[in-house]
């Protein structure tokens, strides 16, 4: 199993001259790496910078970071599988806790949306993870299990699913999950899907503490939020999973 290492660039840079000049430098470093056979590296940019001259060379694969879960129709804004399928994506993030908290995305819509972006042929990266008071009231276990459950109802081939597990409190705070603490989420967590299915961690991730979610925590790979936009410090987090 090949670890996965996915750069996660939410709503950045705000050109896609900047856009292209980040991927094609981390898509020269990540080929000087030579990893190819043991780590998968994944960019996911803003929709607008989905273009095909991004892509080359299959050494960095493109994802969206959201899809509807409908086919095509009035759904003004959206994006839909098949769009980003037909742009040569081969990942989507589906359920990101931003996408919650802020588009007030329910674990019902991350459920039809994992569905269709599986029935598509995307890879889905289904993110999970509890917030400050879940955590503080003890209800991580709780809270996990919930969300596999529902996001992951009616769904049958989870050939193509990647599970990202973000507690809330350490995405983009600098306070990252402990590797003891995220060790047993992961092995939690992998107690509830197929044997085989990859569980990532993301929150606050660096190059500094990178390789011991994967070493240590026992990780199958990272979605990387900020540090994915400086392409020196995310060829490193790349290498630091070898």
């Amino acid at each position: 199993m090949k670890n996965l290492i996915v750069g996660n660039w939410k709503m950045n840079p705000n050109s896609q001259k900047e856009a292209k000049e980040i991927f094609d430098a981390i898509r020269e470093g990540v080929k000087e790496l030579k990893l190819a056979d043991s780590i998968e590296v994944v960019i996911c940019p803003p929709a607008v910078c989905l273009y095909a001259s991004a892509f080359g060379e299959g050494v960095v694969a493109m994802g969206a970071q959201n899809v509807y879960f409908e086919n095509k129709g009035a759904f003004t804004g959206e994006i839909s599988a098949e769009m980003v399928k037909d742009l040569g994506a081969e990942y989507v993030i589906v359920g990101h806790s931003e996408r919650r908290k802020y588009f007030g995305e329910t674990d019902e819509d991350v459920n039809k949306k994992i569905r269709k972006a599986l029935e598509t042929g995307l890879k889905v990266i289904f993110c999970i993870g509890e917030t400050q008071e879940e955590h503080d009231e003890g209800k991580k276990n709780e809270i996990l299990e919930s969300q596999i459950k529902i996001g992951l109802e009616g769904v049958g081939d989870l050939a193509n699913l990647n599970i990202a597990y973000e507690p809330v409190w350490a995405i983009g705070t600098g306070n990252n999950c402990g590797v003891e603490e995220c060790k047993e989420s992961i092995s939690f967590i992998k107690t509830l899907i197929p044997v085989g299915t990859r569980v990532l961690y993301g929150g606050s991730v660096k190059s500094e503490n990178s390789g011991a979610y994967i070493k240590e925590a026992g990780a199958n790979g990272l979605l990387v939020g900020g540090a994915s936009l400086n392409a020196e410090e995310f060829v490193k987090i790349v290498k630091s999973a070898e």
